[in-house]
């Protein structure tokens, strides 16, 4: 999503500058974090022109696939995220500050939409789907297997029957 200066300066000294499109974010997927799968996101909002700043304030709509943190199912994670990125033109501000500053005559918006959608992310999601938890979690592997209250009543630890064998045996005795 980019924008020239002279495009935004036109426009913006009356009323803000008005924006809406979709991005392509999918280069998020690549990136070494959760986000298995995610689109194209819708964006919209509006810049405003206050002497060399350009304010952006905007908001992102989207759909984001992550893993389930219990069974690694995919889980659809909608998103809705307000943001507000500051502009200048002025040489006056460090790279350090909340203000960023344009280099050329054109403003790319989109490394800024990528940023926070990542900041976005949520640490850990469930998935609500009983089915798809138990396609997508093994139940038994080497060593180890998932027991259940069920199946935990109907077996005997074999460790233990032998004792079990001597408890019955006490009871025949007396």
């Amino acid at each position: 999503m980019k924008f020239t200066l002279t495009q935004i300066k036109k426009s913006a000294h009356q009323q803000p500058f008005s924006f809406e499109g979709d991005v392509d974010v999918s280069e998020l997927e690549k990136m070494n974090n959760d986000i298995r799968k995610i689109g194209h996101v819708h964006v919209k909002g509006e810049c405003n022109l206050q002497g060399n700043e350009f304010i952006f304030s905007f908001t992102i709509h989207g759909k984001m696939i992550l893993p389930c943190a219990r069974t690694l199912v995919d889980v659809p994670y909608p998103f809705d995220i307000h943001a507000t990125e500051i502009f200048s033109t002025s040489e006056a501000y460090k790279e350090d500050d909340e203000i960023h500053p344009i280099h050329g005559e054109v403003l790319d918006l989109t490394p800024y939409i990528k940023e926070n959608i990542l900041l976005e992310v949520p640490f850990r999601v469930f998935s609500d789907d009983p089915e798809a938890m138990k396609k997508g979690v093994p139940s038994e592997g080497r060593d180890w297997e998932v027991i259940t209250e069920e199946t935990d009543k109907k077996t005997i630890d074999p460790r233990l029957q032998k004792l079990a064998s001597l408890l019955k045996d006490d009871n025949n005795k007396s």
